[in-house]
């Protein structure tokens, strides 16, 4: 195998480990946006920005997953299949969370119940991303995808 060929296999799992850190440091943002003490009007303003960003992605990483990686381990793996199978069903009640936060933050909520939305969505967010290292990591370097970084795990 040449030096090309053994980067290639390991990128996928760098990708994942360096797609998660970016969505923790955008979910961080919109938090400390939040936990500013700035009035809510203010704040809402504030989160408006950092959570389009920060919902865009996430939303964009699990759809690209769900699209490209998810089918492509299954197919390599199919002793995943109950693994990706939680994956995704965390994908969904993630987005649904996503959209409550969107809801808050377009209706004028206080910074209290602003704050509430996120700290719903970082603990299973956490608890996903930490999941899917655990199962998918070592998996993730074998696995030979031609494909986009971008296209696979999302716009970050």
């Amino acid at each position: 195998m040449s030096e090309g060929e053994k980067t290639r296999l390991i990128a996928w799992a760098n990708e994942l480990r360096a797609v998660h850190g970016r969505l923790r440091a955008a979910l961080k943002a919109a938090q400390d946006a939040v936990a500013s003490g700035a009035p809510a009007e203010v704040a809402s303003r504030d989160l408006l920005l950092f959570c389009h960003g920060f919902c865009v992605a996430l939303t964009g990483h699990h759809e690209g997953e769900d699209r490209t990686l998810f089918p492509a381990l299954s197919a390599a793996h199919p002793e995943l299949h109950e693994t990706i199978r939680k994956l995704m069903q965390d994908h969904s009640m993630i987005g649904h969370l996503i959209g409550g936060l969107q809801s808050a933050v377009s209706s004028g909520a206080t910074t209290t119940a602003m704050a509430s939305h996120l700290e719903g969505i970082a603990a299973i967010m956490e608890s996903h991303f930490r999941h899917e290292e655990r199962e998918l990591l070592d998996v993730l370097d074998g696995l030979v995808l031609d494909a986009d970084p971008a296209e696979v795990l999302g716009p970050l």
